[in-house]
């Protein structure tokens, strides 16, 4: 006997789970480029700060190894956001996809900012790198974001919270 019964994956992936997998083998290539590369974990929380190098002269931002790779992190960073915007255009011809209000979108972003620097990473840095290089420290970073998003989106959910 099946221990998933179909539909929970009809209802889970409505779409197919094909471009999951698909994203996820692209997201594995890309880091693993980098991590041979040069030897940096690709997290994207890391290569926000190093592009704050151009403008900010805090000493935190003029960390030698920040300014010495900024370049390429900065590409690498228009190539994330780039690759998104070309494949929603070249697929559904719209670059704008959400109904979220700018100011949830604004502060949304402000606190997850303000949480990859308390957990030192974000969810690029620990998910894909720190989990499968077996961190306990980004395991337990992975289960404290998963748990509190799945809480607050129940929250939300029950307060019938709209975009």
């Amino acid at each position: 006997m099946d221990p998933l019964p179909a539909f929970a994956f009809t209802n889970l992936f409505p779409n197919g789970i094909e471009r999951y997998a698909i994203g996820g083998v692209f997201i594995g290539l890309g880091v693993a480029v980098i991590y041979l590369g040069t030897g940096i974990i690709a997290g994207a929380s890391t290569f926000l700060e190093s592009t704050l190098s151009y403008v900010s002269d805090v000493p935190r931002f003029q960390k030698p190894k920040y300014v010495a790779s900024r370049d390429w992190r900065v590409l690498f960073t228009l190539g994330m956001v780039g690759g998104a915007a070309v494949y929603q255009l070249a697929f559904h011809g719209d670059v704008w996809t959400t109904d979220v209000q700018w100011w949830r979108l604004l502060g949304g972003g402000f606190l997850v900012g303000v949480g990859t620097r308390i957990g030192k990473g974000c969810t690029s840095g620990h998910g894909v790198c720190g989990v499968g290089s077996a961190s306990f420290t980004s395991v337990v970073n992975v289960a404290t974001f998963m748990t509190i998003a799945i809480g607050v989106a129940q929250l939300m959910q029950a307060l019938q919270v709209a975009p």
